[in-house]
Formats: structure tokens, sequence, C-alpha cells
């Protein structure tokens, strides 16, 4: 069911997200979305949460990461999806 309160909340979330964040640069990293420019995709961060690791825990090992990548991260991904869907 969709069109509920939780669409809602995720949505606003997304749109407070920095998307600026997420970079495309022509052969970095395949030209994949990456943060900021780095060398790290935004795919690379869903698969460390998708295997376990907290944000928290990406943020010790990864310290050029900053918390306000994560919700650029989730917005970049739901958009993407949402566009995959809509094709």
């Amino acid at each position: 069911m969709s069109g509920g309160i939780e669409d809602n909340i995720v949505m606003d979330a997304a749109n407070k997200a920095d998307l600026s964040r997420i970079t495309v640069v022509p052969g970095q990293r395949s030209s994949q979305p990456c943060i900021r420019g780095l060398r790290i995709t935004a795919w690379d961060v869903l698969d460390m949460l998708d295997s376990g690791m907290t944000e928290g825990e990406i943020l010790e090992d990864y310290p050029y990461l900053e918390k306000a990548d994560f919700p650029a991260v989730y917005a970049y991904a739901s958009q993407f999806g949402r566009d995959r869907i809509s094709r």
C-alpha cells in the first residue's frame, strides 16, 4: 500500500537530503555515483549497511565520510529506484 504516512516520511527525508553530495565523474569508479567525489560509491555504503555495519562503524572505518553523507545515499538510492520503476 503506497501513499501512507510512512511514504510521506521517506519522501520528506529525501527532499531534505543534500544530493549534491552524490557525484558522478566520468571514468571515476566506472562513472558510478560517488560520495563527494571520493572513490567510495553510494552502492559501497549501501552494501556495507546491508552486511550489518552501522553508520557509526562505517564512519570509523572510513573517517573521510561524514554523517550527512548517509541521508544523501538513501535519497539517491530511493530516487534511483523510483526512476527505474517509472520507465
